[in-house]
């Protein structure tokens, strides 16, 4: 048989046994999949350039016409908006069996409360901004930092899902949350409460848990990890949800890269330095210095000195 002929008989007798296997886990029809996680990303897209109009926003672009521009594309957002979070709604109302659920007027407050917040989550970013400038001698302008910065990024991408999460809308603030860590590496739960002035530097690897609580003017770098000790696990053996399992850090703390600090009974005292690839588990007194011992490498040189 040549390849046109199995494409043509085989491949519909492959296409009809997958789909057997996947209605056995998945209702096609009425999956959530009909949200689409690339209107998601044009929907954050969309609001990076309301929040930084000038930066990301495409020419011509002056103040006069800024107000039009920022308001036609946040309107249009909104009901783009709308329109996902009533549809997962109503997917979790079906999914969970509840039968009182209001779901377009609860996805109308839903954005009208988000976008409210606009005005406050951009004096936040400015401040995650200005961190940056301050705490990385390699910026040259906070221009620089706001069309280069991977951590800019993934913090803005995490202040809007993290109000999204705090309002009970499912799925969509973890699809977010997963577009920031494609785009930069950095990996942040939108559960994870974050203060003012946040500053990851360089970040690739970093990674923030869900019930994490960060304070203000916190700087963390690379490969940083605030994870979970363990997994309280239920009569069945499956992990329980909704508790308290990842670490409190409170204000003016620096985590330098590699270091992992777990459990949610740990707390980072204020004004504390954490070293480079340090593992704990256990809470620190405010101004604390945590750091391993310097390592001892032997240097050798296979270069003879007869030669």
């Amino acid at each position: 048989m040549g390849l046109n002929d199995w494409l043509n008989e085989k491949v519909p007798e492959i296409t009809s046994a997958l789909n057997d296997i996947n209605r056995q886990y998945v209702d096609i029809e009425n999956s959530i999949g009909f949200v689409g996680r690339n209107q998601i990303y044009k929907i954050l897209d969309n609001f990076h350039e309301v929040l930084f109009p000038g930066i990301h926003t495409a020419p011509p672009i002056d103040n006069t016409r800024i107000n039009i521009i920022s308001s036609n594309k946040l309107r249009e957002t909104a009901l783009d908006l709308r329109d996902i979070i009533e549809k997962v709604l109503i997917y979790n109302m079906e999914y969970s069996k509840s039968e009182n659920c209001t779901c377009q007027e609860d996805a109308d407050r839903i954005v009208m409360n988000l976008i409210s917040q606009f005005p406050k989550i951009r004096k936040i970013l400015q401040t995650d901004i200005q961190a940056a400038y301050t705490g990385d001698p390699a910026a040259l302008s906070t221009e620089e930092i706001l069309l280069s910065y991977p951590s800019i990024v993934a913090v803005y991408i995490h202040r809007i899902a993290h109000e999204l999460y705090e309002m009970g809308v499912p799925i969509v603030p973890r699809i977010m949350s997963e577009y920031a860590h494609s785009l930069t590496g950095i990996d942040i739960h939108p559960g994870a409460t974050i203060g003012e002035s946040f500053f990851i530097d360089h970040g690739t690897g970093v990674v923030i848990g869900e019930t994490c609580i960060i304070g203000n003017n916190v700087k963390i770098y690379q490969s940083v990890t605030l994870g979970a000790l363990s997994f309280p696990l239920d009569e069945n053996g499956n992990p329980i949800k909704g508790i308290k399992r990842h670490p409190n850090i409170e204000d003016n703390v620096v985590i330098y890269a590699g270091a992992t600090i777990l459990g949610g009974e740990t707390t980072i005292g204020h004004d504390s330095v954490l070293g480079s690839n340090i593992w704990l588990m256990n809470s620190i007194p405010p101004y604390s210095r945590v750091y391993n011992s310097p390592p001892s490498p032997n240097i050798s040189s296979s270069k003879s000195k007869n030669k």
